[in-house]
């Protein structure tokens, strides 16, 4: 907990690796407020994860799909706890072990009381697809607040088209924020807004 107001200053400070969560029992008791990371695999949780803090090497990234097979936990100044988590929907490993990523991250959802907000991370070459559906009914379920951050910006095409389709299924959610971020990792665009997101997520919360 901290008594320094909440700005963007927060990100500059020290971030440290907490613990990477392969089952439920391994959960670590935090009591910091959370924000949770989340997308289908290779849609650039890490790299942006690591651009909010301006650490390149605090997540691991990789081109292969399923590269994250843990929850990792990060804390960010003894303030609040980053969390990055595995990707859903296609992942080059065995179905035994996707199913056991995937009933890690929904036992996290259902059963996290700090999480103050989840970003449900879209890539904004493709939109949202049919594994971000599933994804979005658990989350409204589980009644956690999530927001929609467009990656990859510098590579969409039908940027406007994109934003204007996840707005319209952000609408349809009861637990959604009503506004979307958009962002590149790559070139550093958005990284402001998404942190002022978090700071939003947070009133309240310390």
């Amino acid at each position: 907990m901290t008594a320094e107001p909440l700005t963007r200053a927060l990100f500059a400070k020290p971030v440290r690796f907490v613990a990477g969560v392969a089952t439920m029992e391994q959960f670590p008791e935090l009591t910091l407020p959370e924000v949770a990371f989340i997308g289908r695999s290779n849609v650039g949780k890490s790299s942006l994860l690591n651009a909010l803090v301006n650490n390149g090497k605090l997540a691991r990234t990789s081109g292969t799909p399923g590269a994250t097979r843990q929850l990792n936990f990060f804390n960010l100044n003894d303030v609040l706890h980053l969390v990055d988590v595995p990707g859903y929907g296609y992942a080059k490993a065995g179905k035994k072990d996707v199913r056991k990523w995937q009933g890690l991250l929904f036992d996290y959802l259902r059963g996290r009381r700090q999480l103050a907000r989840a970003f449900v991370l879209v890539d904004s070459r493709h939109g949202v697809k049919e594994a971000d559906n599933d994804m979005l009914e658990l989350l409204d379920d589980s009644a956690v607040s999530y927001q929609f951050v467009l990656t990859k910006i510098d590579k969409a095409e039908q940027l406007e088209e994109v934003q204007q389709k996840v707005m319209a299924v952000a609408a349809k959610h009861p637990a959604a924020h009503p506004s979307i971020i958009t962002t590149s990792a790559n070139e550093k665009l958005g990284i402001d807004g998404l942190q002022d997101a978090v700071i939003e997520a947070l009133v309240g919360r310390l």
